[in-house]
């Protein structure tokens, strides 16, 4: 502590030496500072005070039936971003106070100016709110807090207007959305259902799908085993039986029966060339003629063919038809019985593989039944969601419709002027009576500071002690001065003088304050 006292003794003992440096300064500053006081332009403030009833008789009464808006949230977010860039542009034109504006700098001051100067104060939870704004002319202060406060009615009510018509464009979308979703869930049960229709029945019964199928594939097999047991026979009769004998009788089989391959098939073709033609023309028709007369004209050439082959047969023995048991009609005829019964055998082999293919088809089907089901109870669910959802989001739009009609009908706050904004006869700003000893205090701490300041540029030595400490060598002595007489009234009217001046100075800042005072009593 005794080592503070000390430094600072020797601070203030150096300060002493430049009192008049700061003195000076003091003198400089102190009536700049009084007339900058002084010349501060008045500011005046002019407020209106604002009443929100979010209270209405029909929010009871339609509670559960149209949506109700925490209108007491809206508005304490209403009053919170009011002062926005793009509503104080708006106010600078309903107030006229972009007149003077005469370019794009000037107007962004005026901006900045003016959100500054705005200012919203709530009062407590009773939805009562104070607009205030301070300006330095009173007729405009007012007539910014006049324009400040309809525009607080109108965001309130525009902004709710707005919100209901955001709220109800969103739900439309959101139900064209949903009636997408159905409609695109209700064509996938139905591909699903016509994509496992055999599966889940089509209208019939599972399992006597595949009773039906095991019965068909049974009759299938019978019918193929008879087909393979008659084939079986005929290729026995051609290896197993002599072909001589059936060369010895030729009169027992008819014309009928007997085959002339090269014969038959122009034969057959042009019986069917005819029932083509007689299905477009008549039985006069040229073409229909001529196919007939060919007809008979081959019948005629394949009867006597057969009889050809007869006579050979019967004038060569038995020798003779053996040796032409090729060229036997009825052997042929058996030939050809027996090519078809191999047709038949094939046909019913695939009929066979078929109906197995089915029953197989049908036995994988029943192991998959249950997840198909499964499957179709899941696409169920999400339609069902979706419906849901949909019908929600209907009965959503209709109670909206109904809140933006009672709003529209009855209001669901009410905006209430208490205390409408006024010319205020008095400044509110700035005030003088503290400004202007403040100013004195100011321009006193400045002139120490100078002094401080010079201290320090230009340091000396207090004591012997201070000069030891600065140089790090020891001290043998010292000289002291012997004052005399006219060097202490010298001293001792520098420091009157010097006294004096702080003395006029503080006087004058004081007088200043008390004639503020005064000015402002009367």
């Amino acid at each position: 502590m005794e080592d503070i006292l000390r430094q600072l003794s020797i601070v203030l003992r150096s300060m002493w030496l430049y009192r008049w440096w700061g003195l000076a300064v003091a003198w400089i500053v102190g009536p700049i500072a009084a007339a900058t006081v002084y010349l501060l332009p008045d500011r005046y403030e002019s407020s209106a005070r604002v009443y929100v009833d979010t209270q209405s008789i029909l929010k009871p009464l339609m509670s559960g039936l149209a949506v109700q808006p925490n209108v007491d949230q809206q508005i304490s977010i209403l009053s919170r971003t009011l002062i926005s860039r793009p509503n104080v542009e708006k106010l600078i034109r309903m107030a006229d106070l972009d007149l003077a504006v005469k370019s794009k700098e000037d107007r962004e001051v005026l901006i900045t100016k003016v959100t500054k100067a705005l200012e919203i104060r709530v009062a407590g939870r009773d939805n009562l709110y104070t607009l205030v704004y301070t300006d330095t002319d009173a007729e405009r202060a007012k007539r910014v807090v006049q324009s400040l406060v309809s525009m607080f009615v109108e965001s309130g009510l525009g902004d709710k207007r707005k919100d209901s018509d955001s709220a109800r464009k969103f739900i439309d979308e959101q139900i064209k959305s949903y009636e997408q979703k159905l409609e695109e869930a209700e064509n996938r049960l139905k591909e699903y259902k016509l994509r496992n229709m055999n599966t889940l029945g089509g209208g019939r019964d599972y399992f006597a799908k595949m009773n039906e199928a095991n019965e068909q594939l049974n009759q299938a097999r019978l019918a193929l085993r008879e087909a393979e047991n008659s084939r079986d026979a005929l290729k026995r009769q051609i290896t197993g039986e002599d072909p001589v004998l059936l060369a010895e009788n030729p009169s027992g089989a008819s014309l009928a029966t007997v085959s002339v391959p090269e014969l038959d098939g122009r034969i057959d073709a042009l019986k069917k060339s005819l029932d083509t033609l007689l299905q477009k023309y008549t039985d006069q028709h040229p073409d229909v003629v001529g196919a007939r007369k060919m007809i008979e004209t081959l019948e005629a050439q394949k009867a006597k063919e057969v009889q050809a082959r007869r006579k050979a047969a019967a004038a060569g023995g038995p020798t003779a038809a053996a040796s032409s048991v090729n060229s036997n009609p009825v052997y042929q005829q058996l030939k050809m019985s027996l090519a078809e019964s191999e047709a038949n055998v094939a046909s019913l082999k695939a009929r066979v593989a078929e109906y197995e293919n089915r029953v197989k088809i049908l036995a994988s089907s029943s192991r998959m039944l249950p997840q198909i089901e499964t499957e179709l109870t899941q696409l169920n669910r999400d339609y069902d969601i979706n419906k849901r959802n949909y019908d929600a989001l209907v009965a959503r739009r209709e109670s909206a419709s109904m809140a933006v009609e009672m709003g529209a009908t009855s209001g669901v706050a009410d905006f209430r002027l208490i205390d409408p904004p006024t010319v205020p006869s008095k400044p509110t700003a700035p005030n003088r009576l503290l400004l202007m000893p403040a100013g004195g205090i100011v321009a006193l701490l400045l002139g120490a500071a100078v002094a401080f300041l010079m201290s320090q540029i230009r340091p000396t030595f207090a004591d012997t002690h201070a000069l030891r400490e600065a140089t790090g060598l020891a001290v043998l002595g010292s000289v002291s001065r012997l004052a005399d007489a006219d060097w202490l009234h010298k001293q001792r009217r520098g420091k009157i003088a010097f006294l004096i001046g702080v003395a006029t100075l503080v006087g004058l800042f004081t007088a200043m304050t008390v004639s503020l005072m005064l000015v402002r009593m009367a």
